[in-house]
C-alpha cells in the first residue's frame, strides 16, 4: 500500500537497501519496478543510498524515497537528510522499524527511531501497512511536505514504518486496499504559490547582484553586474572574474541584492558585511529562508527592474575584461594552478546538454574562479551543507535522470569518501557519467586557508594535507569501471553518452597552490 501510494503521488524512482525488517518494502518495490511504475535502484550501503536518492531528486525535481531497515541503517541516512534540508531537495527517508512494544526491551537491531532526524526534516510521521486510509494519507502528507506543495520550503521527510512479522508475502495476505480511482493520490493537494512584494530598494543606485547556490532565476537587465557561483541559475550571465573583483574598492556598490545562498568566496562575504552597503535578499520561489550570515539584510522580496548608472556598470565590465586578460595570461604562462586550468578547460569542452556535478572544496571554487560562465550546461552541487559526503552517489543519481551525458569534477579525497557509490550491481541502471578526478593526494583546499600558512607547516601535512597514496586505477579496476590518466587535454574531459561510468584522473601536486592563488589575486587587483 505504501509503495502504491508513492507511485500515485508522482514517485518514479526509489532507492532500496537490503534488510530483514524492510522486506515488505523490498518486495513491493521489486513488483513496482517489474510493472514499470517505479524504477528501483538497489544499494548495499545506506549512506550511499541516501545520496543516490538525493541526486535522483535533485536531477529530476521529483520526490525520491530511500527505503532502509531498522537500527543504524536509519542513522546512516542522516548526512543525506541534512544536505537535502539545506538544499531544499525532496528526499523521503522511509525507515522500517520494530513494533513499538519492542523498543527499549533489548530486541536486536532496535532503537528509538521516531524523531531520529530531529529538526532536520520538514515532516515526520509513522504508518501501519494495515491501516488502510490512514497509511495512504500519511504517504500523501510525506510527499506534499517534501515537495513544498503545502506552502513550506521543500526538503526531506521521515516516514517510519513499524512492521510486524511475517515480513514476507504469504498465502494468507489479503489484497491491498484500493486507492482512489484513476490512479490518483489519496488526497489531491493544490500547490501554494507565493507572490512577494517588491524590494524597497533604489532601482537606480549602484547595484551588484550576488548569486549563490539555488535561488530563483531572476530576470535582470544585461548590464547589471552579477557575481555568481556556478550552481546558481544566474551563473551563465555572470561576470567571468566577479569573485576575484568583489573586494575591489573602486567597484564598491551602494547596494547588493542576494539571490540564493552564497558560500564560496570570502571577498563576497566581506562585501555583504560592509555596514555602508545596503543589502537586500530576493525571496525564494517556495518561501525558502534567505541567506544572511553577517545579519545585514534589510528586506526580503521580489527583485524590481534595476537601472544602475551606466558609468558604474561600465567600470565593472571593463574591470572584468582586464581581469580576464590577466587570468588568460596566467593560464598561457603556466602560472595558474592545475585545478584552475582544469576547471576552465572542462567547462569549455562540454557539449550543450551536458550536466556538470561539482565536488566541494576546491573543484567548485576552481570552476568559480577559473572557468568562463556559459549556457548549455546544467550545474549541480551539494552546497546545502557543502560536505564531501556522497558526491559520487549524488552524481550517479543526477546522471540517471538526466537526458544526456554527465561529467563530475571532484578531488581524490571526495572520490575516496564515497567509494561504495562506484559499485553498482549487475541488474542496476547504469548512468553515463565521467568522473574527472583531480588527484593531488590530499586536501588541497587547506593550503588556501589559515592553516595552510607557513607557520603551521610542521603539523600541516599529516592533519590537514592527509595524503593517502591510493591507486585510483586499482580502485577503478576493483569496481569494474574504466580508468584513464590524463594531462588535462580537453578531449579527455568531454562527457560522452553510452560509455557508462568512467574515471579520468588528472594528477597534480599541492606545493605552490597557496602562492599561485595569492599571485593571481595581486595581479588582478593591480591589473597586471
Amino acid at each position: 500500500m505504501v509503495v502504491d501510494e508513492l507511485a500515485r503521488c508522482g514517485v518514479r524512482d526509489a532507492v532500496l537497501c537490503p534488510g530483514s525488517r524492510n522486506a515488505p518494502l523490498a518486495f513491493a518495490l521489486h513488483d513496482a519496478d517489474a510493472t514499470g511504475r517505479i524504477r528501483l535502484h538497489v544499494r548495499t550501503d545506506e549512506r550511499t543510498a541516501g545520496f543516490l536518492a538525493l541526486g535522483l531528486a535533485l536531477g529530476s525535481g521529483r520526490p525520491v524515497p530511500v527505503a532502509v531497515t531498522s537500527g543504524t541503517a536509519a542513522a546512516n541516512l542522516h548526512p543525506a537528510v541534512l544536505e537535502a534540508l539545506h538544499s531544499g531537495v525532496a528526499l523521503l527517508a522511509v525507515t522500517a522499524d520494530r513494533p513499538p512494544e519492542l523498543v527499549g526491551t533489548g530486541a536486536s537491531q532496535t532503537i528509538a527511531q521516531a524523531g531520529i532526524f530531529g529538526g532536520a526534516v520538514r515532516w515526520a510521521g509513522a504508518a501501519d501497512r494495515a491501516a488502510g486510509p490512514r497509511t495512504r494519507s500519511a504517504v500523501v502528507r510525506a510527499v506534499v511536505a517534501a515537495t513544498g506543495r503545502s506552502g513550506t520550503p521543500p526538503g526531506p521527510v521521515h516516514l517510519n514504518l513499524p512492521f510486524t512479522e511475517p515480513l514476507v508475502p504469504g498465502p494468507d495476505d489479503g489484497p491491498v486496499p484500493d486507492g482512489r480511482a484513476g490512479d490518483r493520490p489519496w488526497t489531491d493537494v493544490t500547490a501554494v504559490h507565493r507572490t512577494p512584494a517588491p524590494l524597497p530598494l533604489d532601482p537606480e543606485a549602484r547595484t551588484v547582484v550576488v548569486a549563490g547556490s539555488g535561488g530563483a532565476d531572476v530576470d535582470l537587465p544585461g548590464d547589471v553586474p552579477v557575481v555568481a557561483e556556478p550552481s546558481s541559475p544566474l551563473w551563465p550571465r555572470a561576470l567571468r572574474t566577479g569573485p576575484w573583483l568583489a573586494g575591489r574598492a573602486d567597484l564598491r556598490p551602494d547596494q547588493v541584492v542576494v539571490v540564493g545562498r552564497p558560500t564560496l568566496h570570502r571577498d563576497v562575504m566581506r562585501l555583504l558585511g560592509d555596514p555602508e552597503i545596503a543589502v537586500y535578499a530576493a525571496a525564494g520561489p517556495q518561501g525558502e529562508p534567505w541567506a544572511d550570515v553577517p545579519g545585514s539584510v534589510r528586506a526580503v522580496g521580489a527583485v524590481p527592474a534595476l537601472r544602475p548608472p551606466a558609468g558604474f556598470t561600465a567600470r565593472w565590465r571593463d574591470a572584468d575584461a582586464a581581469a580576464s586578460v590577466v587570468l588568460d595570461k596566467a593560464f598561457a604562462a603556466g602560472d595558474a594552478t592545475v585545478g584552475l586550468r582544469l576547471a576552465r578547460d572542462l567547462v569549455a569542452a562540454q557539449p550543450d546538454g551536458t550536466q556538470l556535478v561539482l565536488g566541494s572544496s576546491n573543484p567548485v571554487r576552481d570552476v568559480a574562479l577559473g572557468a568562463a560562465p556559459r549556457t548549455g550546461v546544467t550545474v549541480r552541487a551539494n552546497r546545502g551543507v557543502a560536505g564531501i559526503d556522497g558526491t559520487v552517489s549524488t552524481a550517479v543519481g543526477a546522471a540517471l535522470v538526466h537526458d544526456g551525458p554527465t561529467v563530475a569534477l571532484l578531488g581524490d579525497l571526495t572520490l575516496l569518501h564515497d567509494t561504495t557509490g562506484l559499485y553498482l550491481g549487475p541488474d542496476e541502471p547504469r548512468p553515463d557519467l565521467t568522473l574527472v578526478v583531480l588527484n593531488d593526494d590530499g586536501g588541497g583546499i587547506f593550503h588556501l586557508l589559515e592553516q595552510g600558512g607557513p607557520e603551521h607547516a610542521r603539523a600541516f601535512e599529516r592533519v590537514f594535507g592527509t595524503p593517502t597514496g591510493v591507486d585510483l586505477g586499482a580502485l577503478a579496476t576493483a569496481a569494474g569501471i574504466a580508468h584513464t590518466v590524463s594531462d588535462g587535454r580537453q578531449e579527455d574531459l568531454v562527457a560522452h553518452a553510452g560509455q557508462g561510468i568512467r574515471i579520468t584522473e588528472v594528477r597534480a601536486g599541492r606545493d605552490g597552490l597557496r602562492a599561485a592563488h595569492a599571485s593571481l589575486r595581486r595581479a588582478i587587483r593591480d591589473g597586471e
